[in-house]
């Protein structure tokens, strides 16, 4: 008849010999991964009754115990509510680095080189697309009056004392009302969009602008404006684009470096 015994190696607890079967031997250990099962053929009695169906129940229970002790549920990396990282943590955004200015921050793309170009007064950075200059942000300092942005008047009102962000006309001379233009002017501005921010309890102005030329350069141009009043001084950040490279990309680094800009 065959039996099912099983041996430890290492640290086994033994049945006492009056409770186990002259047949059956069962060593249960208290390292799982140390259990080994053989089976033996021994001669018994005819009369004796045959446990060797039991003996094989008996010794599979103890590998799946032995089993269960020695699995260990590690605990779940997420909290209650939270999505489990199962691939790893997700990746920093190296799109845009940080820059600490002179009382103010903001993000910059990271592939945006810094410019040595001056087009504004006030001019302390600038910064522009490695492989368009057109695309840029510019932050200005300024001395000023004005106890708050809002003293500027509305939205509006700051743009029109603020309208060399925009670049001004050069060609003054006679011109057909055509492709949209007036009469005797080649540029137009339309406002798409403005809005009354509070950041940390001061009150800032954005504005978003698009300007064309009737020389068709790029299609026209988005202007991001965002400025706020501190100690004396009106900060001014502007980013821009090209109307063709701005529904290709450059939308997002131009909003998301003008959105950025903050006083310090």
């Amino acid at each position: 008849m065959a039996s099912t015994q099983c041996f430890l190696h290492h640290h086994a607890l033994t049945t006492p010999a009056s409770a186990r079967s002259p047949s059956l031997r069962i060593l249960v250990s208290t390292k799982p991964n140390q259990l080994v099962c053989k089976a033996q053929k021994q001669q018994t009695p005819q009369e004796d009754i045959d446990v060797s169906p039991i003996s094989r129940r008996l010794a599979l229970t103890v590998l799946i115990g032995a089993a269960a002790v020695g699995s260990k549920v590690q605990p779940a990396d997420a909290a209650y509510g939270e999505a489990a990282n199962v691939f790893g943590k997700p990746k920093t955004d190296t799109d845009f680095l940080p820059y600490n200015g002179d009382g103010f921050k903001l993000s910059i793309p990271s592939k945006w080189n810094p410019s040595k170009e001056v087009e504004y007064t006030g001019q302390v950075v600038r910064y522009e697309d490695n492989f368009d200059s057109t695309t840029n942000v510019v932050v200005t300092i300024t001395p000023t009056d004005k106890k708050s942005i809002t003293d500027y008047g509305s939205p509006e009102e700051f743009l029109s004392k603020v309208d060399y962000l925009l670049g001004k006309q050069a060609f003054f001379g006679e011109t057909q009302a055509e492709g949209g233009f007036d009469p005797n002017a080649v540029a137009t501005a339309n406002i798409l969009e403005t809005a009354t921010p509070v950041i940390d309890g001061k009150p800032y102005y954005f504005l978003s602008v698009l300007t064309r030329t009737a020389d068709g350069d790029e299609g026209g141009k988005h202007h991001i404006i965002r400025a706020t009043v501190k100690d004396g001084k009106l900060f001014i950040c502007k980013a821009q684009a090209g109307d063709k490279r701005w529904f290709k990309g450059a939308r997002r680094f131009v909003e998301s470096a003008a959105s950025s800009f903050s006083v310090a």
